[in-house]
């Protein structure tokens, strides 16, 4: 059952009380700019839909449910993240990984706080079927073998076109190049660990990931918040539930578009299992269950919801810049002459995939956000996008194969190992030290 609306604006108000460190000056009670509650459809992220935003607005418990969860950071993680002014960031996430290595009751003098945070995230939800989230990790590692080493670029670009949501990566330094690309790293070593076999069983890379996602975010929230470089009024809060729904749930969302199109109120037990992988995901992450729909209806609606209440803005300092450093970063090693090529049809296929993705297939809307589209970068997509269908079709066929079905999954493995392998390590830190000032936010006074 849906929390009771009442009862989250008491958890949104005991922030500040049970977690003063980080939320002690957090008024609230006050509706930040970016919220937008007052049913302005031209002036949100779902002006485009003004149909699907009417009929959204009727549903007057979604829509506070939705702008609850955009003053609500992470209950269990940034009570922990808070203690970074006593044990630095550094022994946080070594004392974090040895939990989640070796289980939290085995770390000597583990603070209440890492308890607590890691035993949520052992407490599995009774609707969550292991077996089905294997079947939809082996079923994501099709596409994420396959498309994830051309698209994450373009998929990471399109975090960027809200300026509300996109300052807390701008703060952090991603405006650099290098910065940039260690955070399309990490984004793409989370997802693609998860897919792997076993990887979210309890003591598997995936479910220390999450973990480490998880502090990530919440040291970003206490660094900003303590750091006079935060716009409440304006911003709300960093990283707010709402704002993790996009990476976490973007599939869920393309594969229940596709059945509503196609006319059909559920999933096809492949469908399901796929969701089922990302519901899970999303649980390790933090997502609470209210928010993590389980129809195709259901899904759609929550994620036009969070559009609709989010203030349209593309600032071009914050998003300008994050988008600017996401097309120029380095992914790909350019020491040889087939790296320089991959690299260019690498960049070229990101730029088309965000454009047919996430701009409606508009040259002029991915202008818009900066992103140009040249002649050469469609023929290099086009060249991209026939090898990779081609590849999609034949594991395609493989898994239906039942002689081979086994070692076309062990090649997948492989694949997604090799690929995480050319990523290097991820750190999943963020230090305040290296923070960027921008102009967005107005300073402390």
């Amino acid at each position: 059952m849906p929390t009771p609306i009442a009862e989250l604006r008491q958890r949104i108000a005991a922030q500040r009380t049970d977690n003063p460190a980080m939320y002690g000056a957090v008024d609230f009670s006050i509706q930040p700019e970016r919220l937008l509650l007052d049913g302005d459809i031209a002036g949100s992220e779902l002006r485009s839909y003004p149909k699907v935003a009417a009929k959204l607005l009727e549903n007057t418990e979604l829509m506070e449910r939705m702008a609850a969860y955009t003053l609500m950071g992470d209950a269990v993680a940034d009570p922990y993240a808070a203690f970074m002014p006593e044990y630095g960031f550094r022994r946080l996430v070594d004392l974090l990984v040895e939990a989640c290595d070796k289980g939290v009751d085995k770390v000597e003098g583990a603070p209440a706080e890492l308890v607590t945070f890691i035993r949520a995230m052992e407490a599995t939800p009774a609707w969550v079927d292991m077996a089905k989230v294997e079947e939809g990790a082996r079923l994501h590692r099709v596409s994420f073998a396959n498309v994830a080493p051309w698209a994450i670029r373009g998929a990471f670009v399109a975090t960027f076109m809200n300026k509300y949501a996109a300052l807390p990566m701008a703060l952090t330094g991603t405006l650099s190049n290098k910065t940039a690309a260690r955070r399309i790293k990490e984004t793409a070593t989370f997802f693609g660990t998860s897919v792997l076999p076993g990887a979210l069983a309890r003591f598997g890379p995936g479910f220390k990931a999450a973990a480490m996602v998880r502090l990530m975010h919440s040291m970003v929230r206490f660094n900003v918040l303590s750091g006079g470089k935060w716009d409440q009024q304006v911003y709300g809060i960093p990283i707010p539930q709402v704002d993790q729904m996009p990476a976490g749930l973007i599939s869920d969302f393309l594969i229940s578009s596709k059945v509503l199109k196609e006319g059909r109120s559920d999933f096809t037990p492949e469908e399901r299992a796929q969701i089922e992988l990302s519901r899970y995901r999303c649980f390790l992450l933090g997502l609470p269950e209210d928010l993590l729909a389980e129809t195709p209806q259901g899904i759609v609606d929550m994620w036009n919801a969070r559009a609709l209440t989010l203030r349209a803005g593309f600032d071009e300092t914050t998003c300008g810049g994050l988008l600017r450093a996401t097309l120029e970063a380095d992914l790909i090693d350019t020491s040889t002459p087939q790296g320089q090529v991959r690299a260019r049809l690498e960049r070229s296929f990101a730029k088309v995939y965000f454009m047919q993705n996430f701009c409606n297939g508009s040259e002029k809307a991915a202008a818009r956000f900066g992103v140009q589209i040249r002649a050469i970068d469609k023929l290099r997509a086009t060249a991209v996008g026939v090898g990779l269908m081609g590849q999609m079709r034949l594991y395609g066929v493989a898994a239906k194969t039942p002689v081979v079905r086994h070692l076309a999954d062990q090649r997948l493995v492989g694949k997604v190992r090799g690929y995480l392998g050319s990523l290097g390590h991820a750190e999943f830190t963020t230090d305040a030290a290296k923070y960027k000032p921008t102009a967005a936010v107005k300073p402390a006074a």
